[in-house]
């Protein structure tokens, strides 16, 4: 057992190049993470991490040892988890990350009657629009909507969400109705966090830069704007479908409606799927489905 003492350890260190994120990943101390692998240095003789105030890097040396190390690491998980697995009811702390307005009017409430199942599961969710760290943040799974980016992580698709370009009937009363996307810079446009819009015609995709006078990085604030007539918004179904059903609002330039784009649950690659994690995925799955 002497030749695994700081294993453990060093493979975290190395996978999120921080002894703070590793203490966090391995649920100890940052001082046990760094006596550790410092008594593990010293058994090997060899420096096993370029270390400053900023970062943590591999050595050479340190690099070929990881290599080797990893795999073990990954054995014990799997072998510790399959032992896990044995256990039929899923327990222990779920923390999972959403984008806010998803989170609290879509996300929230489904997660409430995962809890209500699985009594013995808890839960730490954290609602932001910047996209956490899932490794320095010790995250299992975060929810992240549209095109994905990380290709670093795992990705489960959930569900899907549709763009639509709408305004009130009063505002195309007043400004008539586009009909063509090379009209969209004769109207006032309600612009979000990004300034251009996306569509798709013949040739595929299209991204289109938009202005108008009102700018703002709340869906709400903008389908609020727009049902009162101020101007066109393109926003997913879920901010504007019970106006689009009740007429508040109405769907302009559907020929050039995008393709639905993903819901997704992403997790990271090297973290095995414990029961209450993969359970919540596939509740989610199920509902938003």
């Amino acid at each position: 057992m002497a030749n695994w003492e700081g294993v453990s350890e060093f493979v975290a260190v190395a996978e999120t190049q921080s002894f703070t994120a590793a203490a966090k990943k391995l649920d100890t101390s940052v001082a046990q993470i760094s006596r550790r692998v410092s008594t593990l240095e010293e058994r090997l003789a060899v420096k096993l991490f370029n270390r400053t105030t900023r970062k943590v890097s591999l050595t050479e040396a340190g690099q070929i040892y990881y290599q080797q190390c990893k795999h073990l690491v990954e054995g014990l998980e799997l072998a510790e988890l399959a032992v896990t697995q044995m256990q039929s009811t899923p327990k222990g702390l779920l923390k999972i990350t959403a984008p806010v307005t998803f989170g609290e009017q879509n996300l929230a409430p489904l997660i409430h009657q995962f809890l209500e199942l699985y009594p013995q599961v808890s839960l730490d969710l954290v609602l932001s629009n910047q996209k956490l760290d899932l490794i320095e943040s010790g995250v299992d799974v975060a929810i992240r909507l549209g095109r994905l980016q990380d290709s670093s992580f795992m990705a489960k698709r959930l569900s899907t969400r549709q763009l639509y370009v709408c305004a009130s009937p009063g505002y195309l009363e007043r400004s008539g109705e586009p009909h063509t996307l090379s009209e969209l810079s004769n109207h006032q446009c309600l612009v979000g966090s990004v300034d251009y819009w996306r569509f798709r015609d013949r040739n595929g995709e299209k991204s289109l830069r938009v202005t108008g006078r009102i700018h703002c990085n709340s869906g709400y604030a903008l389908l609020d704007a727009a049902k009162r007539g101020l101007g066109l918004v393109q926003l997913p179904d879920h901010y504007v479908q019970e106006a689009l059903d009740s007429g508040e609002l109405v769907e302009v330039l559907s020929e050039y409606r995008d393709e639905r784009e993903g819901i997704w649950a992403l997790y990271p690659q090297n973290r095995n799927l414990s029961p209450k994690v993969r359970l919540l995925i596939d509740f989610l799955a199920e509902k938003l489905g």
